[in-house]
């Protein structure tokens, strides 16, 4: 439940991130220094942290784990250790697994892929555990629902093990968990887990390695595009379409780029079969597509608002609301208000948006649902007699709230940066 707070009592912010941007410019030209260098860790005193995540059509294009791709991207991995703090965000449980079950192609019911995903996760981090063995390198086995990242406190408590293991140098290799997630708490897709798995370690780099070489002009398949500076210019290349093995296309690569970058975290799209693919990205070559967005560096708790934690209704305002929220950094108050869908409690995070259009930003409410229908349209100063009681004056705090896309550039800030 979220704390009950007296008349007009302000939230504190909290203490404002130091070190260097992850952002930062620098020559992409081939032969360049390492850009992980170049920017150095977001933390000062701490290894830059970098993120990867490998495609199930990566390591299993045939639905079957090719060892061998393992230890190619390993090895290439083994050799930026212990300069750099590696987290690998690993797909490939259900295709390791649907072969042993009997099945010829990845299963479509939920039951056989739980099935396929229980075999194939110990033969997936089996496969990563010989890989980097002879490196000396330990990895470890995590496994993430939708629940894990939603619930605040798990989400935290995930955050300190990740950093608990980076802090020693083992190597996180991590999974949703498959084998017990359901449709109400699946996270979707890997590419989204490493986007949020990025802004929970702090990561100074996410790489997605696919089998797409980058995002491809006009969606064609014949000319990649570089650098992209503008997400919404770069959706209009995407087609739609999935690998037979896998799960998420461009357009949810190109989402996972947009949580990134909500982090701070820059990102880039390389080909997961190239040898040393890693390497020669953080040295600058010019391979895939490399994703320089503004820098948002939007706060912790709000970005585990808008993008971890999952809306449990919807809030519709006026205009004159949304453009309060979006343009001036304004608390959603009970006078904006038209109506509430759902039936959620104190607490909860939910979507704002005008009419039937998609929500341009989720929040953390004061009210519940039955309350905040009972206040719609009316004036802060009537909430106690309407109600009997008062919380506080907004339905929404700013610092409660969350822009989403493209309303996110004009994210306002105030100093927070830790959860």
């Amino acid at each position: 439940m979220i704390e009950r707070l007296p008349r007009r009592r302000s939230i504190p912010a909290e203490a404002p991130r130091t070190g260097p941007h992850a952002n930062a410019d620098r020559d992409s030209s081939a032969g360049a220094a390492p850009i992980i260098s170049n920017v150095g860790g977001r933390v000062a005193g701490r290894p830059p942290r970098l993120v990867v995540k490998v495609g199930s059509a990566v390591l299993a294009p045939a639905g079957t784990l090719e060892p061998a791709r393992v230890r190619q991207i390993a090895e290439d991995l083994a050799r930026l250790a212990p300069g750099v703090s590696i987290v690998i965000v690993s797909s490939g449980a259900v295709a390791s697994g649907f072969a042993a079950l009997g099945l010829g192609a990845p299963p479509k019911s939920i039951m056989l892929k739980q099935a396929a995903a229980a075999v194939g996760q110990s033969r997936l981090m089996n496969a990563w555990s010989e890989s980097f063995a002879p490196a000396k390198l330990t990895v470890a086995q995590v496994l993430l629902t939708a629940d894990d990242l939603d619930d605040r406190t798990r989400h935290l408590n995930a955050r300190s093990t990740l950093g608990a293991l980076l802090e020693r140098g083992i190597i996180p290799i991590i999974n949703e968990n498959d084998s017990v997630s359901f449709a109400e708490i699946k996270l979707g897709d890997n590419d989204r887990l490493s986007a949020l798995v990025a802004g929970l370690v702090e990561a100074d780099r996410l790489i997605i390695l696919s089998t797409a070489r980058g995002l491809y002009e006009g969606g064609d398949a014949k000319k990649i595009i570089p650098i992209v500076e503008d997400l919404d210019a770069a959706r209009a290349h995407v087609r739609s379409g999935t690998s037979s093995v896998g799960t998420g296309g461009m357009t949810t690569k190109l989402d996972a780029v947009a949580t990134a970058a909500a982090a701070g975290v820059p990102t880039h799209i390389a080909p997961g079969d190239e040898p040393a693919i890693v390497s020669r990205v953080l040295a600058g070559e010019r391979i895939g597509t490399e994703f320089r967005l503004p820098a948002q560096g939007v706060r912790a708790r709000k970005r585990w608002i808008g993008f971890a934690a999952r809306a449990r209704g919807a809030i519709t305002v006026d205009a004159g609301a949304r453009d309060a929220i979006a343009k001036r950094g304004a608390s959603l108050l009970p006078k904006g208000i038209v109506s509430v869908t759902g039936n959620f409690h104190a607490g909860a995070v939910v979507d704002v948006r005008v009419g039937a259009e998609a929500p341009f930003a989720r929040g953390r409410v004061a009210y519940a649902a039955d309350e905040i229908r009972l206040i719609a349209g009316k004036r802060a100063d009537q909430i106690e007699s309407v109600l009997g009681v008062f919380y506080r004056d907004e339905v929404i705090h700013r610092d409660d709230l969350t822009l989403l896309r493209e309303s996110a550039s004009r994210e306002p800030h105030s100093g927070e940066t830790s959860a």
